[in-house]
Parts: structure tokens; sequence; C-alpha cells
């Protein structure tokens, strides 16, 4: 039994309601001409056979989209990272968040997801509209070679080997467990992200050590922003997610 010590009480205690601010104005955004000649190019780079997409993040808590099977996957040379600065959607201009991507180097244990047969082109461009919405973040879309216990494969990655504006590569642990503790945006904070990611990939019998190891340190920081909360608290067994 492994038992996370970011719990749903901690959780809820980086909730902030927060107004969506919309575009910034400084990346350019995707038309639906955009999106559509996006979706077909892929489709054209697509392997003969079903339609697979690798969630290493909020699309396995989250996918948006109807799959038919779903398996464990690796994808080899890339590893998860907070590295995607936001000051929307889970973070805003006052306290600018971070959410993950994959970075170049290791391993990453995910999930891939295989799509119903039909329409790629169709397909791929609803997942292009769910997951980006700027020509800076198209290059992040790609197809990321897998390894299940079967075979090799080829599965749609999003925000994959990211560079340039808007990233901030390598960072220490505690100092994305300090952002966050903190950031928090119209569609929830930083914690919250983590903790759903986190639970959920121990669901599928993932175990990240880097994300769990950050998971203890967010919630020691959260702990830290609210010390008369814990003065004298003992944790419930409702407050502690057990994860066998």
């Amino acid at each position: 039994m492994r038992q996370m010590s970011l719990t749903p009480e901690l959780v809820a205690l980086c909730h902030r309601d927060e107004v969506d601010p919309g575009p910034s104005g400084e990346w350019t955004q995707l038309s639906d001409d955009d999106f559509r000649a996006l979706g077909a190019r892929l489709a054209g780079e697509a392997d003969a056979g079903p339609l697979w997409v690798f969630a290493y993040g909020s699309l396995i808590w989250k996918p948006a989209f109807e799959s038919v099977e779903q398996q464990r996957a690796s994808a080899h040379g890339w590893h998860r990272s907070f590295c995607l600065d936001l000051v929307r959607w889970r973070g805003s201009a006052a306290q600018p968040g971070l959410m993950m991507a994959l970075e170049r180097g290791g391993r990453c244990d995910g999930v891939i997801y295989r799509l119903p047969d039909g329409d790629k082109a169709a397909q791929i461009e609803r997942l292009l509209r769910r997951e980006i919405d700027d020509h800076e973040a198209v290059a992040s879309v790609r197809w990321v070679p897998v390894r299940t216990a079967q075979s090799r494969l080829r599965a749609l990655g999003f925000w994959v080997g990211v560079t340039g504006r808007g990233t901030s590569l390598g960072q220490p642990l505690e100092k994305v467990a300090w952002v966050l503790a903190r950031a928090c945006g119209h569609v929830g904070s930083g914690a919250e992200y983590l903790y759903n990611t986190v639970s959920h990939l121990e669901t599928f019998g993932i175990h990240d050590r880097n994300l769990w190891r950050l998971q203890e340190l967010v919630a020691h920081e959260i702990r830290s922003i609210h010390p008369a909360r814990f003065e004298n608290a003992e944790p419930s067994d409702e407050a502690v997610m057990a994860i066998t």
C-alpha cells in the first residue's frame, strides 16, 4: 500500500476562483482552416491500422475522446517535465503556473488509447482543438514511437519536445513544487493537476519516482502556506488517499 502525501484536503486549499483572461495575444492563433490542414497532414503521416494516442498527463484522467482500447506503453528518449509556463488555465498573470510536457531523455511510462476506426483526419483535428490553439505549439505535436508488452507502434503525442519561449526546462523539483502549491487559474490549480496525474498513474500501476517525490514536496509547501490549519492536526483516514 502506498499513500500519497498530497491529499484532496490539501488540494482544496489551493483553489481560487479565477476569471479566464482569454488569449494573451502573444501567440498566433490557429484558424479552422489551420486545424483542418494540420489534422489532414498528421493523418497522412499516420501508420496504417488503428489510431493510437499516447497519454502521460491529463489525457490519462481527462481524455475528452472516445477510445475502444487502452494499455500501458513506454516512450523511450522522453520524460515528464513541468516545463510549460502558464498565465492562463492553471496559472495566472499574478501567479504563473506550470504544466507538463515531454522533455528529451530517459523513459516515460504512460497509457496508449486506441480510437475507434473512422476518419483519422477528423479524429486528429478534434484532438488538436483540445490540446493546442496556436501556431507556436504545432511543432510539439508529433508521432512518438512507443513500446507495449506485445509490440512497438507509433502513437500521437502532444507537447513533445517543447523549446523556446514559454518553457522553463530542467527545473529542480523544489522550484516546481513551490509553483504548483501556489498557482491556480480558471480551470483549476497546479496541485489538482499533479494530484490527478499521480493518482491515476498509480491506478494503472505506473509509479513515476519524480512525480511521487514532487507530490510530497507540494504537500509540504501547502502545509507551510497554511501553518495554522495543521499546528495540532492529525491526518484522518479520509484525508489520506491509499493506493494499492
